[in-house]
């Protein structure tokens, strides 16, 4: 089960959003140089529904979209929330930022409005260094994907 170890609302992941990135814990990526290595550790609440209500109903009035920090060690899962958030809170855009190269094999990225892709390299840097190799994507309603300029 993917657990939610803090959240916050942020400015800066999704272009022109402001998102509730919630911060999920169990990472299996350990890229080394990690900015949040204590991610890596399986601590938090359980990710359900009724967190997701609660905090959505807690924040709805300051966010445009839920952004899901990590969740690598069940894509399936991340998919499952992602649709239920789209269905009930269709006001809300939806995120994921994942370490993984590509997308998972069966993975419907229909669920997200954005995602992230690509582990954290220290000697590359991060999205917003012009020598990263992660890039953001807005996904289109055809399922394709559009590069994000990050500023």
């Amino acid at each position: 089960m993917l657990k939610c170890y803090s959240y916050d609302i942020v400015c800066q992941e999704i272009p022109d959003e402001i998102s509730l990135a919630v911060n999920i814990s169990g990472c299996p990526n350990r890229c080394p140089g990690c900015h949040s290595p204590w991610l890596w550790e399986d601590e938090g609440k359980g990710m359900s529904i009724e967190l997701l209500s609660s905090l959505i109903s807690r924040y709805s009035a300051a966010i445009t979209c839920f952004c899901f920090m990590g969740g690598d060690a069940d894509p399936g899962e991340i998919q499952r929330l992602a649709f239920w958030l789209k269905s009930e809170y269709p006001h809300l855009k939806t995120a994921w930022y994942s370490g993984r190269e590509v997308i998972p094999e069966g993975f419907d990225i229909r669920c997200l409005d954005y995602i992230k892709l690509g582990p954290y390299i220290e000697t590359l840097g991060g999205l917003k260094s012009p020598t990263t190799n992660q890039a953001l994507y807005r996904v289109l309603p055809d399922g394709k994907l559009e590069k994000c300029t990050i500023i």
